[in-house]
This record gives structure tokens, sequence and C-alpha cells, in this order.
């Protein structure tokens, strides 16, 4: 039981590197439950490292990183973190399909399914992996495309479909790396729209963005990092003329 009354994701004395190049030193931070966090910083600051630390790409030097009060590593098992990288590391002319590669958003829950329906056609699987492929395709207005190959697509309906295979987890937690970098207008009121849905619902939203007009708009809380915590709190606090100077300079 996961309880209401604590973070969902916190940090203490964090430090992370690279090639013992420091990229985050001494993080602390608190992030609650059931808001929309933008994570905004410089290029190099660290706001992909923080993210690589909870989907357990890059094991922290120093420091304590916690879910929901608890180790990174249940929750990560337990499907409750949802990832959307920046750059999505796939072939794009790999013949998949739209609803494929939503599809593997399942993957992880489905290893809790009795191994003989595992093996069975994918007709047979259980029905709650297809109801939820099905609603993330709907949410993102990617239904029609469900059978085109990946790679015929936009960037904007690329970032839709990668969108759809996060939501297709339904985790407690969407991490969503520059989700709004290089997609269209219309995809990016889509994909604002669908995370604000799924804030309303509850789910924990955590954002890095350069985008300052969408999170004024959107985010309830505003993180400022550059290696090491500038400040947090709502974005008319940390993203004021004073505040966003002090980002510049570290």
């Amino acid at each position: 039981m996961i309880r209401s009354d604590c973070p969902a994701i916190e940090a203490r004395g964090l430090y992370a590197a690279y090639q013992d190049q420091p990229v985050l030193s001494d993080v602390s931070l608190s992030l609650p439950q059931g808001e929309w966090t933008a994570i905004i910083g410089p290029n190099g600051a660290g706001k992909s490292t923080l993210f690589n630390l909870l989907i357990g790409n890059l094991v922290p030097l120093r420091g304590e990183l916690r879910v929901f009060n608890e180790p990174v590593a249940l929750h990560r098992r337990a499907g409750h973190i949802a990832y959307m990288a920046q750059r999505e590391n796939m072939e794009w002319d790999f013949p998949i399909s739209v609803r494929e590669t939503v599809m593997t958003g399942r993957f992880g829950l489905m290893r809790a399914d009795p191994l003989w329906r595992r093996l069975l056609p994918r007709r047979w699987w259980h029905p709650s992996h297809m109801a939820a492929i099905d609603a993330a395709l709907e949410a993102v207005d990617m239904t029609a495309f469900a059978k085109r190959p990946i790679g015929a697509l936009s960037g904007g309906q690329k970032k839709r479909v990668l969108l759809a295979r996060a939501l297709a987890q339904q985790a407690r937690i969407l991490l969503l790396d520059e989700p709004l970098a290089g997609v269209d207008s219309p995809s990016e009121s889509l994909i604002l729209d669908v995370l604000d849905r799924e804030r309303q619902s509850g789910r924990t939203v955590v954002m890095v963005t350069h985008d300052l007009p969408s999170t004024r708009r959107y985010a309830d809380q505003v993180l400022l990092i550059n290696r090491v915590v500038v400040g947090a709190g709502s974005p008319a606090d940390m993203l004021d003329n004073a505040m966003l100077a002090r980002l510049a300079l570290g």
C-alpha cells in the first residue's frame, strides 16, 4: 500500500557522475504525488541524469533516492514508473507497427500473468492488456494509425506513439524527457492535454522541458536544476527573471 502523504520522488544528498565528471552534486528534492512538476535547466545540468537514476540506468555515487518513501528498484519492478526518453534508441525503419510499439509498454506487466497465458497467441492475452493499448492509442489520437509502420510517421506522430507506450503501462509516475521537443503545434497541444488529464486522474507527471509558456500554464511545481537545485516552487516564483538568471549562473 502506497501512502498518500509521502512524496512521489525524494532525493537527499544525491551525487551522480559520468566518467568521474560530476553531473549532480548534493541534490535534495521532494516531488509531490499527483502533481505536475516541470524540471528546467540548461543543457548538461543533470536533468536527464536524474531520470536515468530513477529508471536504473545510472547508480548514484552518494546520497539516497526514494519513490513513495521506498527503494526505487521496488517500484521499477512493480511497473510504477513509466519513462519517455527525449531521443528513443530504436530503429525507426524496423518493421514494427504503431500498435506493436505501444504494446511493448505492457511487457513488464505481462510478466505477472501465468506462463501458459503468455505463451498463447495475442488474441488470448488477458483482456486488460489490449484494453490499455487501445485506450492509450485513443488518448493520443493515433488509433487510425495503429497498423502503420512506426517509421512512416512524422516526428510529432512518433512522439505521440512513444507517449502512448508510456500511458499503456498505467504507471503511477510518468517521467517525460523533453516530450515537446521537435513536435508540430497540434501534437504539442495534444501531448499537453493528455498529460493534464493524467495529472487530474491522480498520476504524478514529471517533465523535463525548455518550454516556459507551457510550464507556466500547466505545471504545479517547477524544479530548477543546474547540477545543484537552484530552486523549487510555483511557476510564478521560479520563472521570474531573477530566478532564471540564477539558474543560468548555476
